[in-house]
């Protein structure tokens, strides 16, 4: 079945939204990660949305997103928009709940680790959330911020907070393989735990002298990893970044590396254009995360639409299979909030 609805369809998506969502925080029965669509902030560590990073983790979302800077003309991993050389957002480093809130921001992605391991143990059982981290310029290998050192910062900061590769292979050769056999765990299996996907920047992908992506190098890694049985040390799930028809992990050439991608991001309305077979990802239990989701026709705003209108673009969504929803609507935490089964 092809990934395509009709607008028509868009109110009854709307009512059953509202009527499966629930309670807030609530998990529909019987979904696992893999069969049910939530909702995600883009760029969540902006000041102009959340105060503090604090706030963008009590907004109830399923997705957070990061943009992580490397580049050697610069030290540590920035956390910015558009600064390369430094960092320009809400985390603060908070030692304990009892700091958040309380200290100075533009920390370094250290900072936002300790703000997230704060808050988780001020939430213990809290939602699922993935924290989706664009590799603004790719990885620095050289410069000491390459994937083994990114794993190595997340892991002494969260610790088993982290749900990662290691945990969803568990007896199966690769990631792909996982999926395929027996899915994701159940939605309350997960709660209290992080999982991260790793995309190629803009930056990265502009670069005509990069050839080594994000994507792939990450693949790699996992890779490596579990041929010398150290999956366990690794954190995050690389994407194959961009909606595309077919099977989009063909463009890399080494086909080993294929098995190790089950996340998939891109444009939701490409996604939703009729040219993509959606169903496709929902079939093989692989992640499919839809963004600017206020982009697919009719167009609704990207900020500050009705909550009928944004519960009705999330509804058009789960429909056409999407694991998670993106957009800027950070001012609708009911939306933010909203988990409903994947495909009904």
């Amino acid at each position: 079945m092809n990934g395509k609805r009709c607008v028509g369809t868009v109110a009854v998506a709307a009512a059953a939204v509202l009527t499966m969502t629930g309670p807030a925080g609530a998990e529909p029965s019987g979904t696992t990660y893999g069969t049910s669509t939530s909702v995600g902030v883009h760029n969540a560590y902006d000041k102009e949305k959340y105060p503090y990073f604090a706030d963008a983790l009590d907004s109830g979302a399923a997705l957070l997103e990061l943009d992580l800077w490397t580049n050697g003309l610069g030290r540590s991993w920035r956390v910015s928009h558009a600064n390369p050389l430094g960092n320009n957002n809400n985390c603060e480093g908070a030692a304990n709940a009892s700091q958040l809130r309380t200290k100075d921001r533009n920390q370094d992605f250290a900072g936002c680790l300790a703000d997230m391991k704060a808050w988780h143990d001020a939430h213990p059982g809290h939602r699922p959330i993935l924290l989706k981290v664009e590799m603004k310029d790719g990885f620095n290998a050289k410069g000491g911020r390459g994937p083994a050192e990114f794993d190595a910062l997340v892991r002494q900061k969260l610790g088993d907070a982290v749900y990662g590769p290691g945990d969803l292979t568990a007896g199966h050769a690769t990631l792909d393989e996982a999926v395929r056999s027996r899915g994701w765990p159940a939605r309350a299996d997960l709660a209290g735990k992080f999982l991260f996907e790793l995309i190629p920047g803009t930056v990265e992908e502009k670069n005509p002298f990069d050839k080594l992506w994000t994507d792939v190098e990450y693949a790699g890694h996992l890779k490596n990893l579990a041929a010398q049985g150290k999956l366990a040390q690794s954190t995050a799930f690389p994407a194959v970044h961009g909606a595309a028809a077919g099977d989009p992990r063909q463009r890399y050439a080494d086909r080993t590396l294929r098995p190790w991608f089950v996340v998939f991001d891109g444009d939701a309305a490409t996604y939703l254009n009729g040219s993509i077979d959606t169903a496709w990802y929902d079939t093989r239990h692989y992640l499919l995360i839809m963004t600017d989701a206020h982009n697919v026709p009719p167009v609704i705003d990207a900020t500050h639409p009705t909550e009928a209108q944004a519960l009705a673009r999330v509804g058009q969504l789960a429909s056409a299979h999407a694991s998670f929803a993106t957009a800027d609507w950070y001012p609708l935490p009911s939306v933010l909030k909203t988990v409903v089964p994947r495909g009904a």
